[in-house]
């Protein structure tokens, strides 16, 4: 049975975009729904083609002029990362009918797909980059879903639902944001992380670099998921997976490119030469990560040495998809000095810094955001801070600070 179809957030932007530029293109990671939703979006007389189809990956490959006079605009073309010499082709066409969303493209390839389009397609293309199911698509609210700023007028969320439970919250971080496994709790969590580990992180880490020992790459991977939340310390992370560091270093960059993790760099300015430089690792959908760390049930996380870091690698993530869906860059940093003062996130957005800090806690107290006070050496003006917990309602916890649901982000 077909699962029901639910309204993302960046379907708005995603029209507006197509009303805007020729060429429209959805990166993510597999199995984020990229083609589901522009598939939702289709109107009569758009074609589809997937490049996952050997004998259009043939043509598309061998004869891309040949290819595009088959499937002509407007179409849509999925996994375009595995034929490149279409690009060319496509700029070639756009220039020539000068028509917005000729082309709509999915690519699951970040970095390499990134570097033909901005080659071939510079100005003519709009790039929307999607993640997992967010909490308020999952709650029928990811048309109204806003970048989040700790401001009531800004995107606070309000209190209008019941927050979920904690054992609910943890199932929901548990069994992660990819629509086949978020939409339909009859779907065997397990199976679905290990097919997609076997299926699609492998098929791709073969496609970007020629791994040579897969179990190293499955060590390596688990040893990722066990740092998420985590400074990134290259060596210790290539000591426990066996590896050589600029093999680590290279692993790394193409779990970037496969939407799989997100580094999250720290805040500089010219006054915080005591700063920590390192980035800080974190796992895109929580279900990956909890499946590799090898979490069995959600109380077992929740209960676990996990349970924290797992909880800030879930606000971040659905932090992110309130930008990223709504077409935005995340303006997003973290702050960490040498006296080990650290802030989980800063937002960066005209001219002033939001800080924003996780705990897993119900009783929160000025404590938990006294490393706030920081901030005044960056010489960047401070606005209103967050704590996001798990609280049952927002409440001003002090003069500038609110705490936040954190099944309610």
């Amino acid at each position: 049975m077909p699962l029901t179809y639910l309204p993302r957030t960046a379907e708005g932007f995603l029209a507006e975009a197509s009303r805007r530029f020729p060429v429209l293109l959805v990166t993510g990671a597999r199995q984020v729904g990229k083609t589901t939703v522009l598939r939702h979006l289709l109107a009569e007389g758009r074609a589809y083609v997937t490049l996952d189809d050997p004998l259009a990956l043939g043509l598309a490959k061998s004869d891309p002029a040949l290819f595009l006079q088959r499937f002509p605009p407007p179409v849509l073309i999925d996994e375009i990362q595995y034929a490149p010499e279409l690009l060319p082709h496509i700029k070639m066409r756009v220039d020539q009918d000068h028509i917005p969303g000729a082309f709509w493209l999915t690519g699951s390839q970040q970095f390499p797909l990134m570097k033909g389009v901005s080659e071939s397609l510079a100005g003519r293309v709009a790039v929307v980059r999607l993640l997992g199911l967010s909490r308020a698509e999952l709650d029928g609210e990811g048309a109204a879903a806003r970048p989040f700023l700790p401001t009531a007028a800004a995107g606070v969320p309000t209190d209008s639902a019941t927050p979920l439970s904690l054992r609910d919250l943890y199932l929901k971080i548990w069994r992660g944001s990819f629509p086949v496994v978020a939409l339909d709790p009859n779907v065997d969590r397990d199976l679905f992380y290990g097919s997609y580990v076997q299926t699609y992180l492998q098929r791709d880490v073969r496609d970007l670099a020629r791994v040579g020992d897969e179990m190293a790459f499955l060590r390596f991977l688990r040893a990722c998921a066990a740092r998420t939340a985590c400074l990134l310390n290259l060596t210790d992370l290539a000591r426990d997976a066996d590896i050589a560091v600029n093999t680590a270093k290279h692993w790394l960059s193409i779990l970037q490119a496969s939407g799989v993790v997100h580094l999250l760099e720290p805040y500089h300015s010219n006054l915080t030469l005591r700063l920590v430089k390192a980035p800080k690792l974190y796992f895109l959908d929580t279900g990956l990560c909890a499946y590799l760390t090898q979490w069995s049930s959600p109380e077992t996380l929740e209960s676990g040495a996990m349970s924290g870091a797992i909880l800030e690698t879930w606000v971040l993530a659905e932090l992110m998809k309130g930008y990223l869906h709504n077409g935005r860059n995340p303006p997003f940093f973290f702050y960490r000095d040498k006296d080990g003062k650290e802030i989980d996130l800063l937002i960066v957005q005209d001219g002033q810094a939001y800080p924003v800090e996780v705990k897993k806690t119900a009783s929160p107290g000025p404590s938990d955001v006294r490393h706030f006070q920081a901030l005044e050496r960056l010489g960047l003006p401070v606005g209103p801070g967050a704590l996001i917990c798990l609280v049952a309602q927002s409440l001003p916890l002090t003069p500038k600070t609110v705490t936040v649901p954190a099944s309610r982000v």
